[in-house]
């Protein structure tokens, strides 16, 4: 008896408690979503409605554990969206629409603009007007300018007619509360996730099942595995550069280039892996962006569903590349100062989204200006892949550091004090993490029809070899990252 009531008081702390590192790749997750898997599975085949209620109950659930009060603003944000881009769209076409589009979209935009940008405003005025006054740190909603996105990305979509018509409440807040996007992303449009919620799904294809299995699988490899444990030594450089020699704060930046992608690159799959299990197929979000030869195709293959909301819905508004040169150039330094600001609350934030305007800037002159007639060779891809990849890793810097004293520490220190035999004790010190760092970026070097391939042979393969290359993959998570846990990167945003 004593045993049952520890049980249930255990369970009820569970259910009934916050817990700050709650995601996808947490434990306690997994083991929740097995229930809630063994469930879905039961439902799905015989209850089509009464499995969106069940999905979207368990993403509140999942919502209030990362969240904890602070849950309410999901179902608030869903239904004043959907009711007020219905009304929206009963207005008169034309002005008066148009109007109410406006007025839609800065109703979504409220709550975003109050709980992350509150402080940083009475900051500024505190600074212009030389005040005492000091503000209290709010607490920011996990995951709130993603789901803030996803809605506005709805209500431009039913305004422009390229989603058909407004989708009833209960699709909506499927598509809006879907727990694997919930925290970072990826931002789904309405046109991609909408339509599977509304048809039926009897029988999940077992090709997309097995895809959501590999997916996850490289999604613990990347997060789990690689991303959390260069990020110990990271901590230590940015935490403290001036302690650093000069090569190792370089190496400090060489691993948050790799662990900021492999962090959220691993977030990524998971998400999508898990929606793919349940039978929803989503889009990827990176296709091996450091692979890239200049800023433009880094846009196209990092984040691509912020970046790709940023061009459909801000840059293409702003007139996209439609008013001249001048005026391309200044949209594309618009876009990537508001696509620094929202990722932060913070100057840094704005000077690494100030540098990737200057750079897409420099490239598209470059571009119209001569570039295209440089010999496309093995050489000058070199040397276009390190100018880009050295770019954006000084970028992260600024992404990265907690204010611009560190940052230019850390700077000034490379640029100052590295020397050969720095590199020869760093080696001695942290061999192994090195290691790790060479081995992540040797396997984000594959081809992707390369990738592709080992895909599909896993797809292909018997369930057994399935099953045994996942029990070792969670085997290695269990045993190895249990004291190097780092919060993903992106739920901060």
């Amino acid at each position: 008896m004593a045993e049952i009531t520890q049980l249930t008081t255990t369970l009820f702390d569970f259910l009934s408690s916050q817990d700050k590192n709650w995601s996808l790749c947490t434990f306690s997750f997994m083991v929740s979503f097995l229930v809630f898997f063994a469930i879905y599975i039961g439902l799905n085949r015989y209850r089509p409605m009464w499995t969106k209620v069940y999905v979207i109950a368990f993403s509140l659930f999942f919502a209030f554990k990362a969240n904890g009060i602070l849950m309410w603003l999901l179902p608030i944000i869903t239904i004043s969206s959907w009711y007020l881009t219905r009304f929206m769209m009963r207005l008169k076409r034309g002005k008066v629409r148009k109007i109410g589009l406006a007025l839609v979209i800065l109703s979504e935009l409220i709550p975003l603009l109050y709980y992350k940008y509150t402080n940083f405003t009475l900051e500024i005025f505190h600074e212009l007007l030389r005040s005492n006054f000091s503000p209290e740190k709010m607490l920011l909603p996990v995951g709130i300018s993603f789901f803030t996105f996803q809605a506005i990305s709805y209500t431009v979509d039913v305004y422009k007619g390229r989603y058909p018509k407004t989708a009833e409440l209960i699709d909506y807040a499927f598509y809006l509360t879907f727990f694997p996007l919930l925290i970072a992303g990826p931002i789904t449009r309405a046109e991609v996730l909408l339509p599977q919620v509304q048809t039926p799904r009897n029988k999940v294809d077992d090709r997309l099942v097995y895809k959501g299995l590999w997916l996850i699988i490289c999604g613990l490899i990347k997060k789990a595995l690689i991303a959390d444990y260069i990020a110990q030594y990271n901590n230590i450089v940015f935490d403290a550069p001036a302690s650093q020699s000069g090569f190792g704060g370089l190496m400090g930046v060489l691993g948050f280039s790799v662990q900021i992608y492999f962090d959220f690159a691993g977030y990524s799959d998971l998400a999508i892996g898990v929606a793919a299990l349940m039978g929803y197929e989503l889009k990827d979000n990176f296709r091996f962006p450091y692979q890239s030869l200049n800023l433009t195709e880094f846009w196209h293959r990092w984040h691509i569903a912020l970046s790709t909301w940023f061009r459909d819905y801000l840059y293409i508004p702003l007139g996209g590349n439609r008013k001249g040169e001048l005026r391309t150039y200044l949209n594309s330094f618009l876009a990537m100062i508001v696509a620094g600001l929202w990722h932060g609350a913070s100057w840094m934030f704005v000077v690494w989204g100030v540098l990737h305007g200057i750079g897409l800037v420099i490239h598209k002159f470059c571009r119209n200006n001569g570039l295209n007639k440089i010999p496309d060779n093995k050489y000058t891809k070199t040397i276009s892949w390190f100018i880009t990849f050295s770019y954006v890793s000084l970028a992260w810097i600024f992404f990265r550091a907690a204010d611009m004293t560190t940052a230019t520490t850390l700077i000034n220190n490379i640029l100052h004090t590295i020397s050969l035999s720095d590199a020869y004790t760093f080696l001695m010190e942290y061999p192994l993490w090195l290691a790790v760092v060479l081995i992540s970026l040797e396997l984000h070097s594959i081809r992707e029809t390369d990738y592709n391939w080992l895909q599909s042979k896993f797809i292909n393969s018997s369930w057994l070899v399935k099953l045994c290359i996942f029990a070792v993959i969670l085997q290695l998570v269990i045993n190895l990252s249990h004291h190097s846990i780092q919060p993903f990167i992106y739920t901060q945003f």
